[in-house]
């Protein structure tokens, strides 16, 4: 899933952690597209991986001000 800041995380920590509040901008997430196959060879995904630790305690704040309201009147 992804924001549109461009934030990724999987598609559990986003519906049964986060509750569609993404935890760097308070935006809403989407399903991340899928890239044409055609544009695969050429444009291959990262295999890098980018982790980093959500400061929960930080986030509930954010969280309770956002998941009940729809990500586009956010």
């Amino acid at each position: 899933m992804i924001c549109s800041f461009e934030c990724s995380f999987c598609r559990d920590c986003v519906e049964d952690v986060l509750e569609n509040v993404c935890p760097n901008c308070g935006g809403g997430f989407e399903k991340r597209p899928v890239r044409p196959k055609a544009k695969l060879d050429s444009y291959p995904p990262s295999a890098q991986e980018y982790k980093r630790a959500v400061d929960m305690d930080k986030f509930r704040e954010l969280q309770e001000r956002y998941k009940g309201i729809d990500p586009a009147k956010r």
